[in-house]
This record gives C-alpha cells, sequence and structure tokens, in this order.
C-alpha cells in the first residue's frame, strides 16, 4: 500500500492505496469517528492482492491532521470523489464503519449515479426520521463531554467497550494512543463529527442508495441505538442485514463471524 495526500482547502488528507491494481471500481474503506486507516488493516490486508483497495485517514485524524473543522459531511464526502478522480476510480465500492457510513450516505446523495455498492458496519441511516430531536440535541453537545471525562477511563471504555476479542481492543487503544496528551483534539473530533451527522440529520436529504448494499452490525452492539436502527433500516428498505454474533461495536476491529444469520425483521 502506497501513502498519499490529497489537499483540500482545510488541510491535507493521508490516504493509502494499491499501486499495479488498476480498474475503475475499487473497495474504499472509511474508519469510524475517532479511529484511522489501521481499523481495516486485517480486510486491506486480504484484498489487497485481489483488487483496487483505498483506505483513509478521515479530515483531522491521525495522519490527516493538522487540519480545519470549517468542514461538514458534504465536504468529507466531496473530498472523498476528489481522490477517486485523481486515483481514476469511477464506480467505487465504499465499505463505511459508524461515521464512515455515514459518509458513504452522503456520497450516494452527491454522487447517486457513482456508487457501484455500499457496505454499512455498525453505521445507521442518514435519513432525518429514524432519529428524534432530543438525540440530534444530544449529538451536538458531545464535546464538553469528550473535554471533561478522565482521559484514562475514556482510554479504558473506548478499548474495551468498543471490541470483544483482544486484537480488537489492543487495536482501538494503539489508535486512539495517537491523542494521549491532547484530549483537546480527541474532543475537538468527537464534538465536530457529532455535529456534523446533526446538521446532515437536520437537511432532511433522502439519501437514496441506488446501488446494492449491506447491513452489518454486530450482535453485542450497545453504542447508541444502533441495533435498533439497523432492524428500522432494514425492514423498510428491504438491504439485507448481517449480524455478527459476538460483535461489539467494533471501533477497533471488525470481528470474525463464527455464524452469519439474515435477519428477517
Amino acid at each position: 500500500m502506497t501513502e498519499k495526500t490529497f489537499e483540500t482547502r482545510c488541510g491535507a488528507i493521508h490516504y493509502w492505496t494499491n499501486e499495479g491494481k488498476d480498474g475503475a471500481s475499487a473497495l474504499a474503506f472509511l474508519p469510524g469517528l475517532t479511529a484511522d486507516h489501521r481499523l481495516f488493516d486485517k480486510q486491506v490486508g486480504f484484498f489487497r492482492d485481489k483488487c483496487r483497495v483505498l483506505v483513509w485517514d478521515a479530515p483531522a485524524h491521525a495522519a490527516s491532521w493538522p487540519f480545519d473543522f470549517s468542514f461538514d459531511l458534504g465536504d468529507k464526502a466531496r473530498w472523498l470523489d476528489g481522490i477517486f478522480l485523481r486515483e481514476g476510480i469511477d464506480a467505487p465500492v465504499i465499505v463505511g464503519q459508524s461515521m464512515g457510513g455515514y459518509v458513504g450516505q452522503m456520497y450516494a446523495q452527491l454522487f447517486p449515479d457513482k456508487l457501484a455498492g455500499f457496505i454499512s458496519i455498525d453505521s445507521a441511516p442518514l435519513q432525518r426520521r429514524y432519529v428524534t430531536a432530543a438525540e440530534i440535541s444530544l449529538l451536538k453537545k458531545m464535546e464538553p463531554l469528550y473535554r471533561r471525562y478522565p482521559w484514562k477511563a475514556l482510554l479504558r471504555s473506548g478499548t474495551n467497550g468498543v471490541a470483544t476479542s483482544e486484537y480488537g481492543r489492543a487495536l482501538m487503544r494503539e489508535i486512539m494512543m495517537v491523542y494521549d496528551g491532547d484530549q483537546e483534539r480527541y474532543a475537538k473530533i468527537s464534538g465536530h463529527g457529532f455535529r456534523m451527522l446533526a446538521e446532515a440529520m437536520e437537511a432532511d436529504l433522502p439519501y437514496e442508495l441506488r446501488c446494492p448494499a449491506l447491513l452489518i452490525c454486530g450482535e453485542k452492539d450497545r453504542a447508541g441505538s444502533c441495533i435498533r436502527y439497523n432492524k428500522a433500516w432494514h425492514k423498510n428498505t428491504g438491504i439485507p442485514l448481517e449480524w455478527i454474533k459476538g460483535g461489539s461495536r467494533a471501533r477497533g476491529t471488525i470481528p470474525t463471524p463464527t455464524r452469519r444469520t439474515r435477519s428477517t425483521a
């Protein structure tokens, strides 16, 4: 994998892609909020000799720093498209975990005819009808909470609470340690991410997926109302929903499933 940068008005985005794998399509792995490209190490390792692969450190995350926070979810989707254009990728398949799934839905809204496929991993629908006014209000108030939360406790909950495997917890701890000694930056990234998510929901856009899609959710995911959202998303759209047995929030990894069952909820 070769590391590259994409310049924006707010800063440089770092991304990685495999050389020698040309083609109009690619698997684009988008990590969740505060995670970085290492979240998908195992997936990239599996696919990089089989097809074109791309993964990024989202704006302001890890290597994509320094970065000005004057951007929204639409900007992230447009910058992602700029990266695709540079790399000659005309038909991406976006694999988005949590916040990465929201970026994928915004991409589908802005570039409806480009997306060849979409896979949501422990994410949720971006449409306004799925969330309450209270939930949106809470999303806008998260930054002070992250700023005041004791870092050691945040590190503990951010590793043990989001993965069930030793590998996943160790990886998420390693990712979080990027912000060790700079909790202010961690809080800013988190708060800004939740605010732009709330604003995208308030925009009340269709966020229609015209491409083949798949929803994946861990059976032990207790982050927010992710399980409830995915059941409703599947029921209302008919998009297939796969439950990962023993899977948690998976911010640090995507557990290897021991059993996969198609939801009929």
